[in-house]
């Protein structure tokens, strides 16, 4: 009877033993079953992620190419989302952590909204300016002409060279004269008699030159391509000019008559020929012309 009672028990307890190990393997399974599902969600989750963020990058790239010079604040918000991208790849894929890019995601969707708002605005007002700029650029065209009756010689009035802040001359004229005891300059076109070359020009009126004392470059070049006068060397930048002489004089935002001499080398006489001669604003020929001694 006591044995019948124990083979009883202890078939009750192996079944109750089978019967919590099917259900921890069963319940084993679901929790394994739906770790993987959960991985594999986090995973999509962490993708749509990455591609919201690589979406911002590409909006601040677009803006930032809008402008020749980029909006500092959209260079470092796009800096800050590709950071963001880099720590999001080797990241694990976990509740916690996606919570987490995603707050950070919200904030940044907040800050581009703001910034490309305010960009737009910035592209706007630059337009304006850009318009307000040229419109102003076609009156300041229209005030460099001018007509001047102190201008002589049959010298007609030319426009003022497009950058309107730059002293230009015209009717520069070069030539041979012979001069006198008493001072009388005679011009001459023999070379044999020529004591000097006079070199005359105007210099044209600009009222958006500032006033005072101002200076160009003359260049005499014989026939036999040698520059006369001083002959000495000024650089501007890479560019290396040649000169006969600096003339030097007081501008006072009106046309003004210049004439300057070079001498011959030495004793020496002037030689037959061509001679050019060249006026130059810095390392920028502003006038040009020639004459012949025979």
């Amino acid at each position: 009877m006591e044995n019948n009672k124990s083979s009883i028990g202890l078939k009750v307890a192996l079944g109750i033993a089978l019967a919590l190990f099917i259900g921890t393997g069963f319940y084993t399974s679901k929790l394994y079953k739906e770790k993987n599902e959960q991985e594999v969600q986090l995973t999509k989750e962490k993708e749509l992620v990455m591609n919201d963020l690589s979406n911002m990058a590409k909006q601040y790239d677009l803006a930032i190419g809008e402008n020749e010079v980029a909006n500092a604040k959209l260079v470092e918000a796009k800096a800050r989302i590709e950071g963001l991208i880099d720590s999001l790849k080797v990241s694990e894929a976990n509740v916690k952590s996606l919570w987490r890019y995603k707050s950070k995601y919200a904030a940044l969707q907040k800050e581009m909204d703001v910034l490309l708002a305010e960009n737009d605005k910035l592209k706007v007002e630059n337009e304006l300016l850009a318009t307000s700029l040229d419109s102003t650029k076609v009156r300041l065209e229209e005030r460099t002409m001018f007509t001047d009756s102190l201008l002589v010689q049959n010298t007609a009035l030319a426009e003022v060279v497009e950058n309107a802040a730059v002293l230009s001359t015209v009717g520069l004229k070069g030539f041979g004269v012979i001069e006198r005891t008493s001072g009388k300059l005679i011009p001459t076109e023999r070379a044999s008699r020529a004591d000097k070359i006079r070199v005359c020009f105007t210099v044209a009126k600009n009222s958006l030159v500032q006033a005072g004392d101002q200076e160009l470059y003359v260049q005499v070049i014989d026939p036999n391509n040698n520059t006369l006068g001083v002959n000495e060397q000024v650089a501007f930048g890479e560019k290396v000019l040649n000169y006969s002489l600096v003339s030097k004089f007081n501008y006072e935002n009106a046309n003004l008559n210049v004439c300057e001499f070079v001498l011959p080398k030495g004793d020496s006489k002037f030689e037959k020929g061509r001679y050019r001669v060249n006026v130059f604003n810095e390392k920028d020929l502003v006038s040009s012309s020639e004459f012949t001694l025979k």
